[in-house]
Order: C-alpha cells, then sequence, then structure tokens
C-alpha cells in the first residue's frame, strides 16, 4: 500500500509539472504582450483630456473619439509629419466577383506567407471540379437546403476579400444552407460532414442560419481528399447563441481555402474553434463582424503542423458596435523539417465602438529543429473609449529543466514530452463540447506525437 501510495503521489506531481510546465513554455515571452487595459485604469476619472469618461467608459491618454492623436510636427526634428498611406483593416477591398482582384504575386500582406505554387490553381484558375459531398445530421426542428445562387440568405454575412474567397464564390453552383429555427434549443449538435474526393479543383459554399433566441452547436468536418476554396457563412441573429466547431482532417494530399464569415446580431454570442491537423496546405481565413451592441465572440484555435504541411489561420474581428466583447486563443505546435505555421489576428476597434472588450493570445510550442512559425498579432483601435485592448504571442521550445523535473520523477522522456504537450494543447479541444470528438481528436494528436522523432 505504501509503494501504491507513492507511486499516486508520483504521477499526481507529474500531472502537475506537466501544466506548469506548458504554461511556462507559452508565457515565458509574456514581456512581448501588449496591453492597453491596466495604462487604461489609470486613467479613471471624470474626463482625460476633456474627453468623458463616465457610464464606465475608458478614456485611454493620448487618444480621443477619434483614435491616437498624433502631433503635427515631430518633437525631435520639427519637420511636419506626412500623412501615412491608408492601412486601415477596415478599408479593406472587398468584391464578389474575381476579376475585380489582381493576380496574387506573393507579395500581398495576405499571402507573404502562403506558397503560391502549392494552391494547385485555387487562385488562378476557374474551379469546375465537383465540390465534396456534404452530409447533414441534425435534430428534427433543423432545415437543410441546397439552395441556388440567388437565394437571399447568400453573400449576408459576407463579402470575399481577397482572390482564392472571390475565386470560390464566382464558382459555385448550389450551396447548403443549414437553419437553427426561432428559440429553438438544440439538445444534440449539428454534424456537417464535407467529404472529398479529389477530382480536380472545386468551390462550395455552406451557410449556418441561427434565428433569434436559438442556440446551436454545429460540427462542420473536412476529411479526404480535396482541392477546395471555400465560403462559409455564419448568420447569427438577436440573442441566438451558436457554437461551431470547425474541423479540418484531410488526407495528406488534400489543398483547403476556407473564408469563414460570421455576423452577429443584438446580444447574439459566437463561439467559433478551429482544429486543423491535416491536409497538404490548409488557409482558414473566420471573420467576426458585429451588427448590433451587445454582442460577443470567442475564437479558439488549435493546429499541429507536421513535415511538410503548411496550416495556416488567418482571422479578423470587426468591432463597429458600442458594448461588444471579443476573445482569440489559438495554439500551435510544430514537429519536423519544414513545418510551417502562420497565425494572423487582426482586431479592429472602430470609432463607433465605443466600450469594447477585446483580447487575443497565440502561443506555439516548437518541437524540436525544423518548423517554422509566423505569428502577426494587429490591434488597431480608432477609439480611446473602451473597456480594455490586449494581445500577446510567444513562441518558443519545450524547456529542458521542466523535462529534467519530470524525468526525475521517473517518466521516460519522450512521455514527459508528451505530458507538456498534452497540457499545453488540450486546454483547446476542451473547447469543442463533444466528448466523442474531443475523444477522437486527442488521439489524432497522441499519434502525431507517438510518430514524431524526438
Amino acid at each position: 500500500m505504501a509503494d501504491m501510495s507513492k507511486l499516486n503521489e508520483t504521477m499526481r506531481d507529474a500531472a502537475e509539472a506537466a501544466t506548469s510546465a506548458a504554461t511556462a513554455v507559452a508565457e515565458k515571452a509574456a514581456g512581448l504582450a501588449g496591453t492597453v487595459t491596466e495604462k487604461a485604469k489609470d486613467a479613471l476619472g471624470e474626463s482625460v483630456g476633456g474627453v468623458p469618461t463616465g457610464d464606465r467608459r475608458v478614456a485611454i491618454p493620448g487618444m480621443d473619439q477619434e483614435g491616437e492623436k498624433l502631433a503635427d510636427q515631430d518633437e525631435r526634428t520639427g519637420q511636419t509629419r506626412r500623412e501615412a498611406p491608408a492601412a486601415s483593416r477596415g478599408e479593406r477591398f472587398a468584391s464578389y466577383a474575381v476579376a475585380d482582384f489582381a493576380p496574387l504575386t506573393g507579395k500581398e500582406e495576405d499571402f507573404r506567407f502562403t506558397p503560391l505554387k502549392r494552391l494547385r490553381g485555387l487562385h488562378t484558375d476557374e474551379l469546375t471540379g465537383p465540390a465534396p459531398a456534404v452530409r447533414v445530421e441534425a435534430p428534427a426542428a433543423v432545415r437543410t437546403e441546397t439552395v441556388g445562387r440567388d437565394d437571399a440568405r447568400i453573400g449576408s454575412a459576407g463579402i470575399p476579400e481577397d482572390r482564392l474567397a472571390a475565386n470560390a464564390w464566382s464558382s459555385f453552383r448550389e450551396a447548403t444552407v443549414v437553419t437553427v429555427p426561432r428559440e429553438a434549443e438544440l439538445e444534440g449538435p449539428v454534424l456537417v460532414d464535407v467529404e472529398g474526393a479529389g477530382d480536380g479543383a472545386a468551390a462550395q459554399h455552406l451557410v449556418i442560419d441561427a434565428q433569434p433566441f436559438s442556440k446551436a452547436l454545429v460540427v462542420l468536418r473536412h476529411h479526404g481528399s480535396a482541392v477546395l476554396s471555400q465560403n462559409v457563412e455564419f448568420r447569427v441573429a438577436d440573442s441566438a447563441n451558436l457554437t461551431v466547431v470547425t474541423l479540418q482532417e484531410w488526407d495528406d494530399d488534400a489543398v483547403h481555402a476556407s473564408a469563414q464569415h460570421a455576423r452577429l446580431g443584438r446580444g447574439a454570442h459566437f463561439k467559433h474553434v478551429l482544429v486543423s491537423l491535416g491536409g497538404d496546405l490548409v488557409r482558414v481565413t473566420p471573420s467576426t463582424r458585429f451588427d448590433a451592441p451587445g454582442a460577443s465572440v470567442e475564437m479558439y484555435g488549435l493546429t499541429f503542423v507536421d513535415a511538410g504541411q503548411h496550416l495556416e489561420s488567418r482571422l479578423l474581428v470587426d468591432h463597429a458596435q458600442p458594448h461588444c466583447t471579443s476573445r482569440v486563443t489559438y495554439k500551435s505546435a510544430l514537429q519536423g523539417e519544414n513545418a510551417h505555421g502562420v497565425w494572423v489576428g487582426d482586431v479592429l476597434i472602430r470609432a463607433a465602438a465605443e466600450g469594447t472588450d477585446t483580447y487575443e493570445l497565440n502561443r506555439n510550442l516548437i518541437l524540436g529543429d525544423g518548423p517554422r512559425m509566423d505569428s502577426v498579432p494587429n490591434l488597431e483601435i480608432e477609439t480611446g473609449l473602451i473597456a480594455g485592448a490586449g494581445h500577446a504571442s510567444t513562441t518558443g521550445q519545450l524547456d529542458d529543466e521542466h523535462l529534467y523535473y519530470l524525468m526525475s520523477r521517473g517518466i521516460p522522456e519522450d512521455e514527459a514530452r508528451r505530458l507538456v504537450v498534452r497540457g499545453f494543447l488540450f486546454e483547446i479541444l476542451q473547447q469543442i463540447g463533444v466528448e466523442d470528438i474531443e475523444e477522437r481528436l486527442r488521439g489524432a494528436v497522441e499519434d502525431e506525437l507517438a510518430a514524431a522523432d524526438h
């Protein structure tokens, strides 16, 4: 009994150490985190620089309702400042027509990390291949339709902002629309299964329509082999609560570009969980826009990038309405030669979005030599009257000290590494809310770790 008690104590210590190690690895570069929240708290009072701060509003020093105030002259040189060219994320060009976008060169900001040669024509060719098969399993209250391009719901949540999405828009023939009726609260998930057959470059369009006061969880699973450019729209009406889990579990040869547009009504809540594991090149660009005050969004992401893979996530949260909240947490693990991960997080707080509360976080774990991770958080603020805003990005390797601690407790090195990675990644999987899917994905991560040559 004494030996068993000692073993239990050892395993308990090891689990706690693994969790601590995972957190420490991610937070080691915490000094890079940028936040205006604490500075804003120091400015609490009746006014700052003539800007009122009542009604629980915060005025950021040096900013007014129109954003940061720059002096007309440079204090050091005395020279008049020149206006910089317009670079606001809110001024990004958008169009439904692919012809309105110039051919890609790889020098564009949105594509500077994307290997264009591996897109297999998604940006240059007409997408005439058959779209992957879509199967929907849902509770009886849910309506599933196949509609033409002229359906009024298509295009209501977002407009393509890059050539890939516009090419998909110009090429798709029919769309699948899944509707959660007004005031319906679904007990089980809606499963949308997208299975590729690998028959040429194709386009696809999906719409998930959560009507007012509804509540649903939708799982969008991509698997098989495909060369696919896709637009997905999420319409989240007033006071609706929609959770979407998008899984990229493609075969090794798949190429997938998915523009995922969400539009939120008054008091709506949207939770978006992205998991990218498979495919040769997978590029997902989720965006969230607010149509009315009081809405909130949570965006989570997990990518596990293997040797030779390119897995890219580019997200946008566009705060255009007052008193809305957003939280973004993305994590990546990378292993193997030429594994390439990309995360770009754009958060825009427009002048009208007073009372905004936002924070975005990206953490990346490099497992050995060979991978590359590009992480770019962007925060653009056009008003000083916000509740809080900040971002952080950290990338690092496993800490030898943490591994040594676990190994000193009798845990082999390979298992110690797995414990740390589990603690780092599984926080995201726990956001899914469907136990059998969480278990399957945990198994997939374990398989990736077991196959690695550390």
